[in-house]
């Protein structure tokens, strides 16, 4: 078994791989020797924790699990002569493989915003160097200045987390900038966790943020980096710090291999998330087309744990079964406040896909302190959970 990304979703599918069946020979390939963790990193542009908690590693897996770990990226893969090819041109065989690739860029899709325009005006969407360079852009920050991030369509990678970095920002700026502000220049008219998230910005920074949905100003047209400004369809808003998420696709990866569609992601079979255009590949995480669940970490890690034990069944010329499947999302306003979404996930015959079975949210007069402290203990058994 061959196992591409080491993000949440490869990660947890390699071991749980092992877990299933332990005679397995399970390879992990990762591109970078550390993960950079995307979960946490608008908390570490905010300055409450430093970059380094962001760090994964994967000697664990092999000393507890046996999973055997090669650092490289796959540049290609060959779903009929079964074969995963590597940057430096080696390749590796495989009966079955689990992709995990995660996201790409449209960088075509906005005018004036391609990558180069991204080491002006960062995404850090992909945690690193640009979480680092939105860091460093919010404490230089003019006084009363203001930062606009630029929220993509859907879908995406973390629906909420535009909405908790406004949040995350205005708690930094409310110390130490107190006249700057926050605008949120969305392309959707609505946005996961909208009440919660409304309401928390207005009890703990009143008038700092502003959201401006789509309905108010239409599509965005084009950006100019250098200026920092963004053109939409009725006007023209203009930032100190300008932080640009931009639409976004399958990991490259998928698209070499074959393996999207015209929506530029993935579609599988939710009952072993096998590709329905590949049956011996497996896709899981924000690559796949698997609604209603959410693009996030937590979905990628119920994802994997479906497909591991679907593939070790399938190995053994067993039915895996219907699945279900559970996603939640901790999403932080201040140190001492969170707010949570949850959803349930079964997969129904008549439907061909998933459906939700229940869904809740934070109640708007829960404690937010408790919250907080449950999305702190959240972090640290998901963090073991995934990469031991």
């Amino acid at each position: 078994m061959v196992v591409v990304g080491g993000g949440y979703g490869g990660v947890t599918a390699a071991r749980y791989l092992k877990l299933a069946d332990p005679r397995l020979e399970v390879v992990l390939i990762h591109r970078d020797r550390e993960y950079l963790s995307c979960p946490g990193s608008n908390e570490v542009i905010a300055g409450m924790q430093p970059a380094v908690r962001l760090v994964r590693r994967y000697e664990q897996l092999t000393r507890r699990y046996g999973v055997r770990t090669l650092c490289g990226e796959a540049t290609g893969l060959d779903a009929d002569r079964r074969i995963v090819t590597l940057g430096d041109r080696s390749s590796l065989p495989f009966d079955r493989a689990i992709l995990s690739p995660g996201v790409a860029f449209r960088w075509s899709a906005w005018e004036g915003y391609g990558e180069e325009a991204s080491r002006r005006c960062p995404h850090a969407w992909q945690a690193g160097a640009q979480t680092e360079l939105l860091r460093k852009q919010l404490r230089s920050l003019r006084p009363g200045g203001t930062v606009m991030i630029v929220a993509p369509p859907n879908p995406y990678r973390c629906p909420p987390g535009p909405y908790e970095r406004a949040g995350l920002m205005a708690f930094y700026l409310k110390r130490h900038n107190p006249r700057a502000k926050v605008l949120i220049l969305d392309t959707k008219t609505q946005f996961s966790k909208q009440a919660l998230f409304l309401h928390g910005w207005n009890e703990l920074y009143p008038g700092m943020v502003e959201w401006i949905p789509a309905s108010s100003e239409g599509e965005v047209e084009r950006i100019d980096a250098d200026r920092r400004i963004v053109y939409s369809e009725f006007g023209e808003h203009r930032a100190d710090v300008l932080n640009v998420i931009p639409p976004q696709k399958a990991g490259s990866i998928a698209e070499v291999a074959g393996l999207t569609d015209k929506s530029g992601w993935c579609p599988v079979d939710p009952r072993s998330f096998a590709s329905t255009l590949a049956p011996d590949i497996h896709i899981i995480g924000d690559a796949c087309i698997a609604a209603p669940m959410p693009k996030s970490a937590f979905a990628a890690n119920s994802h994997a744990k479906v497909c591991a034990h679907a593939v070790a069944a399938l190995l053994a010329g067993r039915d895996p079964g219907p699945p279900s499947l559970i996603n939640h999302c901790y999403s932080f306003l201040a140190p001492e406040y969170a707010i949570s979404i949850t959803g349930v996930y079964e997969y129904s015959p008549g439907e061909g896909g998933l459906v939700a079975a229940a869904t809740g949210e934070t109640p708007m007069d829960a404690d937010r302190k408790t919250e907080a402290r449950q999305a702190r203990a959240w972090q640290k058994n998901f963090q073991a959970d995934v990469f031991g």
